[in-house]
């Protein structure tokens, strides 16, 4: 089965690649780098999700493949602060998208700052931890749980999600 995933992050692409090996799924998977059409900074779930279910729709329109793949990483408000989060979206030509999200955690006061003023989490957290390029790697949420749970895994847990879904929607149409 070729499946398209709308990013060229490794992080992303390593998290489909293993949730379909360890679901015993053999899978050829295209990275491309598709638009998400919405802002660097996902401010919400919403925006969040219609990242994800847009990058998986380019896929779908750049290429024949099988199912086609979007995952988002943003930030949500709630009363209690702003959470990283984290959606993604299965979609098949001709079906409605399948979608998921993941964990979350509030961030600390002096990320959520320079997020409201209008920077990017990547960036303000490969500055906060002195580091290059977090957001390919373990991800701000890595860092906060100091490593024992990494973006990658929070987007294998996604795709998890995902793949269950769509294998249920295939057992039901059948």
């Amino acid at each position: 089965m070729l499946v398209a995933i709308g990013s060229k992050n490794p992080a992303k692409i390593h998290a489909v690649e293993l949730a379909f090996k360890e679901m015993n799924i053999e899978v050829e998977v295209q990275p491309m780098d598709v638009p998400s059409g919405v802002s660097e900074q996902p401010f919400s779930d919403e925006e969040t999700i219609k990242g994800a279910v847009q990058r998986a729709e380019n896929c779908l329109n750049k290429k024949e493949i099988d199912i086609a793949i979007g995952l988002e990483g943003g930030v949500a408000e709630s009363e209690f602060g702003l959470s990283v989060c984290n959606w993604g979206a299965l979609v098949e030509k001709g079906k409605s998208p399948i979608i998921a999200g993941g964990a979350r955690i509030i961030l600390p006061n002096e990320i959520t700052s320079r997020l409201r003023s209008g920077e990017e989490l990547g960036p303000v957290m490969d500055d906060y931890a002195n580091k290059k390029n977090i957001r390919k790697k373990e991800g701000a949420i890595g860092v906060f749980t100091n490593g024992l749970v990494t973006r990658e895994e929070m987007f294998i847990h996604v795709m998890k999600l995902l793949i269950g879904q769509y294998q249920y929607r295939a057992l039901m149409e059948s």
